[in-house]
């Protein structure tokens, strides 16, 4: 091993990617061995270090290359059950080997990782579990039994090879795969979903026909809410990528026919939630009705839509609705309705004064977003604004000196001054702009 290709094998244990890149642009061999006296390919599928993988084969390291247990680091991927690593050692050239890495994700994802570890290994004890992070917003469970770990992604795994290979599975298998894994209460507001639910969805939605569409929305008839609530994230999803369908004025028409009907009778908070939030968009002259009977709905998940199902709530029956849940238990939907409240309505204007001064951050932050427009000008609302600045929360003083700009207020300056700078996350926010405006309107010759 020539001293380049040790100082590489080095960066691949450490997960150094960038290192590695520049190690194969000075020469380094992808196909170096590592300590182990394995290709330090190896090492990257073993460390769950997808980038590196994705640098080593794209310099040239061998998926397919022959080791000496019969395996192949396409085949290590497979079976290390990371979808992300699978398609970084996956990479764009053919694959010489099609049927193992098929059978493999086929018979991982059957058994289940921990069976299958168990069968591998011998072991008896209890397996160490627990859930991973990948990207955003994905979520894998690492198991590690008898001395080895692997990751419970091979229905994604599985899923994509297929795709891959132009293998078309029952519509019904791609379903069963995405609810398979527990991945939160189906209301769609988790911290995220499991790597074989996205894969699944992700497949079924490119696969752009009527007949896939209805076999998936048969679904929303299905006894179990698990199977429920993947029609409606599927629907949602495809609502959201409708402009690159070339159909989708006719999934519209479809989309509007079915929510009704499916809103009038969810038994399950959760789907009911995701359900109205569709509707809410797909259908806006039945919204207000769906919106009204809702609103005093037992769970907080379903109650947190209604305000968002009222286009402008100036009739009484609406407005009071609202108001109502400008004072409901539930934090989050108090700071819905806090979107919607109008500051020039004296009614409104009372329940948003309470919301400036909520016990949640979240809540205050999204009233002083609120008042910023109509014309209202009241003191008690400016001293609401004004006691926002020493907020601990820079996104709270944020919107605060935004609502003060947008009223026109002298201390606009000194707001910006209290919110401090701003970072990365908040740079690009379009209520960075608001000194700017402000002094363009009263300080036109500064």
């Amino acid at each position: 091993m020539t001293e380049m290709d040790a100082r590489l094998a080095h960066a691949v244990a450490a997960g150094d990617a960038e290192t590695a890149r520049a190690l194969l642009a000075e020469g380094a061999d992808p196909d170096a061995a590592g300590g182990d006296g394995l290709p330090v390919l190896c090492a990257a599928v073993a460390a769950y270090a997808a980038e590196t993988a994705e640098v080593l084969v794209a310099a040239g390291a061998d998926p397919d290359r022959p080791l000496p247990d019969g395996t192949t680091p396409l085949l290590r991927a497979v079976a290390g059950g990371s979808p992300a690593v699978w398609e970084a050692v996956r990479g764009a050239a053919p694959m010489r080997d099609r049927e193992r890495p098929l059978a493999a994700a086929r018979r991982w994802y059957e058994a289940g990782a921990e069976a299958e570890l168990r069968r591998l290994t011998g072991a008896d004890g209890p397996a160490r579990s627990e859930i991973v992070r990948v990207g955003e917003s994905g979520l894998i469970r690492e198991v590690t039994l008898g001395g080895r770990t692997v990751r419970d992604g091979h229905g994604a795994i599985l899923t994509l090879l297929e795709s891959d290979l132009r293998i078309l599975p029952p519509v019904g298998e791609l379903v069963a795969r995405a609810v398979r894994q527990a991945d939160g209460d189906g209301g769609g507001d988790g911290g995220g979903e499991h790597v074989d639910r996205a894969a699944a969805r992700w497949i079924l939605l490119l696969r752009q026909s009527a007949e896939t569409w209805g076999a998936v929305v048969d679904f929303h008839r299905h006894p179990a809410p698990a199977y429920r609530a993947f029609v409606a994230d599927f629907l949602s999803m495809g609502a959201l990528m409708a402009g690159s369908f070339p159909h989708h004025r006719w999934y519209g028409e479809r989309l509007a026919e079915l929510l009704p009907g499916w809103a009038a009778v969810e038994p399950d908070a959760g789907v009911l939630a995701m359900v109205l939030r569709l509707l809410g968009d797909a259908c806006p002259a039945q919204a207000r009705a769906f919106g009204l009977r809702y609103a005093g709905h037992p769970d907080p998940r379903v109650r947190r839509r209604v305000p968002w199902m009222f286009e402008a709530p100036g009739d009484p029956e609406t407005a009071r609705v609202v108001r109502r849940l400008g004072r409901d238990p539930d934090g989050a939907v108090r700071s819905r309705a806090a979107e919607v409240l109008d500051c020039d309505v004296e009614e409104d204007r009372e329940v948003l004064l309470a919301l400036l001064r909520d016990e949640r951050p979240q809540v205050r932050e999204r009233a002083a977003y609120s008042v910023r427009s109509g014309r209202d000008r009241s003191p008690a609302v400016t001293g609401a604004l004004v006691e926002l600045l020493d907020a601990d929360e820079q996104d709270e003083r944020l919107s605060a000196a935004f609502a003060l700009a947008c009223r026109d207020h002298p201390r606009t300056p000194e707001a910006y001054e209290k919110v401090g700078p701003l970072g990365a996350e908040l740079a690009e926010d379009p209520r960075a702009d608001g000194l700017w405006r402000w002094r363009f309107r009263n300080e036109p010759d500064r």
